[in-house]
């Protein structure tokens, strides 16, 4: 009975966790590292309130010998780096404009505990968006991380809700 309520709960968790993921990844990229199977793959992120921008975003994915041979199974590494441009004109949409901004991907790098995030921040100042990847976890927070940014300075762009 135990182990249903733990596999419900869980199985919940995961499924609420690609739920609330804003963008998805389109995999362009996988890059064979080592014989074990562990690859480096590479996603297409588009911003869904910014049209005409593009995150590209590396990981580690564990193969099944490797996964077998460490004992956790479950779990991939806090690894990513990531390059956004601007790929076709820029109308940027409902954005947060708050200092921590807001998540514009997310995907499961374990379980339940680990995500792989990217925040987007606009930089009203210096006129630029700002994306930040990181991991996050329940506990012991991982400071691994990697930015990007997209100058808007001297570029057609169009703010549907007028420029902030």
């Amino acid at each position: 009975m135990t182990i249903r309520i733990f596999t419900a709960l869980s199985a919940g968790l995961v499924a609420a966790s690609f739920l609330a993921a804003p963008a998805m990844a389109e995999q362009i990229g996988e890059v064979g590292v080592d014989w074990l199977g562990n690859d480096i793959l590479i996603d297409a992120v588009s911003d869904p309130k910014v049209q005409g921008v593009t995150c590209h975003v590396a990981y580690f994915d564990r193969g099944i010998i490797d996964r077998l041979q460490k004992g956790n199974w479950f779990e991939d590494p806090s690894n990513a780096s990531i390059a956004c441009r601007q790929t076709g004109p820029i109308t940027i949409g409902d954005i947060d404009l708050d200092e921590d901004g807001e998540v514009v991907f997310k995907e499961s790098r374990s379980l339940i505990w680990k995500s792989l995030v990217v925040n987007r921040i606009y930089d009203k100042k210096n006129d630029t968006l700002v994306y930040l990847i990181n991991s996050q976890q329940v506990q012991d927070g991982s400071a691994k991380m990697a930015l990007s940014t997209v100058p808007l300075y001297g570029q057609e762009v169009v703010w549907e809700n007028g420029k902030q």
